[in-house]
């Protein structure tokens, strides 16, 4: 008889340590409990592009962040990789993201860039570096509420090329709409902690070891689905000034694992 108990004392310890294993990698419900949260209404739109994704409805989005002292590197973007086209039968759409600024002239000379070009998307929130996630939020809630019929979206940087034809012809290839990400993957990087870092995260804004996986932020692609499903899980993801760490903590919750799309670095 003591026998038997013992067994499934056992058999209920190794049960209890496999359900705790499970949770610890599956469930990221835990992550509701740090101070900040994400808030998907931050700002208002400012400025939005003339598109009508309905009635022509573009294979691929390019989103591209930039700031306001970046104009000669928009124009470089709209005269080579980044303008309006048609690859292999499919169009091809660019987009910049901008936060806003207080200076009364800047603010002016975007206005003017917008109404000139029709391919800036805006939000009412301080364009700074670490507002890298809020401005690449917004371009995902712009493809939520704007543009959800497109195939494919891309964030990239405005320091990034983009090979346009061998990206359509990855994505064709790969016959993917749905529950769709790739890009450079980082399967297993840590948080930095040295407070001269760039990129340091204290314990107090990330108190975990390991990141989950993501995509390196110079450039990532997505199915438009995605889109809406990260911006719907996203008021209960801890916010990070990584926007690339933040998207793949969105990713880890939706269980949409990142897949390679080619073996070499070759599309930005």
């Amino acid at each position: 008889m003591a026998a038997v108990k013992m067994r499934l004392m056992y058999i209920s310890l190794v049960l209890l340590g496999a359900l705790c294993v499970y949770f610890s990698v599956n469930d990221l419900s835990f992550l509701q409990k740090v101070p900040f949260a994400f808030k998907k209404e931050d700002g208002r739109f400012l400025q939005l592009p003339d598109i009508d994704c309905k009635q022509n409805p573009p294979f691929l989005v390019l989103l591209v962040t930039s700031s306001h002292k970046q104009m000669f590197a928009r124009l470089v973007i709209r005269n080579t990789w980044g303008r309006e086209t048609v690859v292999m039968g499919k169009r091809i759409k660019t987009f910049f993201l901008l936060g806003s600024s207080p200076s009364k002239n800047v603010s002016r000379a975007v206005a003017q860039e917008a109404w000139r070009y029709h391919d800036i998307i805006q939000k009412d929130f301080v364009d700074a570096y670490f507002n890298l996630t809020l401005k690449t939020m917004m371009g995902i809630e712009w493809i939520h509420h704007f543009c959800p019929q497109a195939a494919f979206v891309m964030k990239t940087d405005s320091d990034m090329f983009v090979n346009i034809h061998y990206l359509t012809e990855l994505l064709l290839k790969k016959n993917r709409t749905t529950r769709f990400f790739t890009g450079f993957l980082k399967m297993n990087e840590f948080p930095i902690r040295e407070k001269q870092n760039k990129w340091f995260v204290s314990k107090y804004e990330y108190p975990w070891d390991r990141y989950p996986p993501f995509c390196s932020g110079t450039g990532y692609v997505f199915s438009s689905d995605v889109a809406s499903q990260v911006y719907d899980v996203a008021g209960s993801i801890p916010f990070l000034k990584l926007e690339d760490v933040f998207v793949g903590l969105c990713l880890a919750k939706l269980k949409i694992g990142l897949e390679e799309l080619h073996s070499k670095q070759t599309f930005f």
